[in-house]
């Protein structure tokens, strides 16, 4: 499905169909080890399972450029021993399919080590023809000189989800947010990421700086295929 025209959703990632570029945003490689070291106790499955929906997604596309679109690793000030092993396997195996492109995180403060063995630069944004990548956590307006001639923004960070009630039951199910941001498109990516199906974005406080009204946005759900859930506020009624 394409949530806008030339962007098509597949998987947790976009795909710009002209510029042949793929986003892939808030992996957390390393975050079950941050979570056993708190105590808390889950086996470490997350790299196998990116791995496995990443080459679904590959079957699909051959893009030019891979735009990772930041909290590529987990921990904030260290590099775990899973993020050294897992983050450079993970980068080894997206420089074979085409360029990569690092935007920086919030949680991204010591990612520079690893970008250097693989020889990739850091942005805190990327602009491509109309299109601004940033991860979310910060606004850029004023740094950016193609600013008047950005449509659409594409950001992470929130980890969007929509929990579905039934009596006391919750399941929650990514998503994608397509809302307005200053007048231009933008669009929410879900997390890549395995451990956590991420932020119930009817009950729970949002943090990015690009969201105002998360009412007025619409929601891409994923399933066993791409649900339109239509404007927040219709579906809460």
């Amino acid at each position: 499905m394409n949530i806008l025209p030339n962007i098509k959703i597949i998987g947790l990632a976009l795909f710009f169909e002209k510029q042949k570029i793929l986003v892939i945003a808030d992996t957390h490689i390393g975050y079950e080890e941050a979570l056993n070291k708190q105590g808390i106790l889950i086996p470490r499955l997350q790299f196998k399972e990116i791995m496995k929906n990443l080459e679904d997604v590959f079957k699909n596309v051959k893009p030019k450029l891979i735009v990772m679109l930041g909290d590529i690793k987990h921990e904030f000030g260290t590099i775990s021993k899973q993020e050294w092993r897992d983050t450079l396997n993970l980068l080894d195996y997206l420089l074979d399919k085409a360029k990569v492109v690092l935007i920086k995180g919030n949680h991204d403060t010591i990612l520079g080590p690893l970008a250097r063995k693989k020889d990739l630069e850091i942005k805190d944004y990327f602009v491509v023809d109309n299109y601004l990548f940033c991860h979310g956590h910060k606004i850029f307006d004023d740094q950016i000189k193609e600013w008047k001639k950005i449509k659409t923004i594409i950001i992470g960070h929130e980890h969007p989800a929509i929990g579905i009630r039934d009596d006391v039951r919750v399941e929650k199910y990514k998503c994608f947010l397509l809302g307005k941001y200053r007048g231009k498109n933008l669009i929410v990516m879900p997390s890549f990421n395995f451990v956590t199906e991420g932020t119930d974005v009817l009950q729970e406080k949002l943090l990015s700086p690009f969201i105002s009204n998360i009412n007025e946005f619409e929601a891409f759900v994923l399933g066993d295929k791409v649900y339109n859930f239509g404007k927040i506020n219709k579906f809460r009624e």
